[in-house]
């Protein structure tokens, strides 16, 4: 819908330029002095600012790269509503009426096409992804860091654990080797005591 204006104006503006060479003659001039690559003929001005209506409108009508038709669009509007409504210029009350409509209709569409421009489909945007890509590394390496943190205390815990089993099993084979001793000598003793027999 926001479309089919731009297609049908145009349309009309690329066949019967010479319907807005007059109004548009104050604004294309000094544009075209400032921007090198807009032709210095009005009416092929004219005929280029309908031609871009009509291709931008119909690829943003069947869904073709919306975003960058939308804003074809609105750059084109901007000096075709300041060329076209220059309510303020006019004397007649009714014209000047007219005129105003006309121009807050074109800034009215103006925002409508700026939404357009901007408007992903409900896929994120470019600064989104960059920013969440930003954030997503920042996450990934806390939990990096934090994971080796635990690492280490768990090689901490075993290295202490691996010591206290060490200091276990040495005072248990020193135990062992006492008892073993002990045994040793009664065993001695005892076997000394008996009769041979």
């Amino acid at each position: 819908m926001l479309a089919s204006i731009f297609i049908v104006q145009g349309l009309d503006t690329v066949l019967h330029p010479d319907r807005k060479v007059a109004a548009a003659e104050p604004v294309v001039r000094p544009l075209a002095e400032r921007v090198s690559f807009l032709p210095d003929d009005v009416e092929t001005s004219v005929r280029l600012s309908g031609a871009v209506q009509v291709v931008a409108g119909s690829l943003l009508a069947i869904g073709r790269f919306p975003r960058l038709s939308a804003l074809a669009i609105a750059v084109d509007l901007v000096p075709t509503t300041y060329a076209g409504h220059r309510f303020w210029e006019t004397n007649d009350k009714q014209e000047r009426m007219q005129q105003r409509i006309h121009f807050l209709k074109n800034l009215s569409i103006l925002g409508g096409l700026l939404i357009a421009a901007g408007d992903t489909a409900g896929n994120p945007s470019l600064a989104w992804r960059g920013r969440h890509a930003v954030d997503s590394a920042k996450h990934d390496a806390k939990l990096v860091a934090k994971s080796a943190k635990a690492q280490a205390k768990t090689a901490k815990v075993a290295a202490k654990t691996a010591k206290a089993s060490a200091k276990t099993g040495a005072k248990s084979a020193k135990t062992g080797a006492k008892t073993g001793a002990v045994a040793g000598a009664v065993a001695g003793r005892l076997s000394s005591m008996l009769p041979v027999g």
